[in-house]
């Protein structure tokens, strides 16, 4: 089997006014910068030669997708194990993160945060985005394929991939939002990992988005 690159993209800016942790909850959809991110990624991806297009579930990375399909003339596939992480505080206000630390009620699920205890544990999630990132491969084809997913599980699988540990610091992710990781595999190994921001010129908003 030939080398193969999977490129696996983080959807763009979503609307979350109320500035919620949404995590799998339906109804959040690109804000218009995320909009204009998702068409930046399009135009970047569709310089490769791309053979399969598939996507997680969630509203936000299906319009991701959206321009590079109409771009590229592909359908979008759509894998469950490209979905955002499981997190058990997912519809709570975040507030940049420091209000949900503050209510008593949330602490249970700080207690491993190697795991971790809030939520999908790190390792499940590396195993079922790379096993989707080698079906896509395989689909297609001897050509390049896109994965639209989320940002911890993109980080999760990079950091498999590159043989680090998987519990991390966010604050230090390099995975921006409508950002490319792309993996090149040769046979089952993953011997190179690139990363791209083909919507860094854009400007920033004030959404957020996992």
């Amino acid at each position: 089997m030939p080398r193969a690159t999977v490129h696996l993209l983080r959807h763009g800016e979503v609307h979350n006014p109320a500035g919620v942790l949404y995590g799998r909850l339906p109804g959040f959809r690109l804000s218009e910068l995320g909009e204009r991110q998702a068409q930046a990624a399009a135009d970047w991806l569709a310089q490769h030669d791309i053979g399969h297009l598939v996507s997680s579930p969630l509203e936000r990375a299906q319009q991701t997708a959206a321009p590079l399909a109409a771009a590229i003339g592909l359908a979008i596939a759509v894998d469950e194990r490209l979905i955002e992480a499981e997190n058990f505080l997912q519809g709570r206000p975040v507030a940049g993160g420091k209000g949900l630390f503050k209510d008593p009620s949330n602490w249970r699920y700080f207690r491993n945060p190697l795991r971790p205890s809030w939520g999908e544990p790190y390792a499940e999630i590396a195993t079922r985005v790379l096993a989707a990132a080698r079906s896509a491969r395989d689909a297609a084809a001897g050509r390049d394929a896109v994965c639209v997913s989320h940002q911890l599980p993109i980080v999760c699988a990079r950091r498999s991939a590159e043989g680090q540990r998987l519990f991390h610091d966010p604050r230090h992710r390099q995975c921006s939002l409508a950002s490319v990781t792309s993996l090149t595999f040769d046979e089952d190994d993953i011997v190179d990992v690139e990363y791209s921001e083909p919507a860094a010129a854009l400007p920033s908003g004030t959404g957020a988005g996992a």
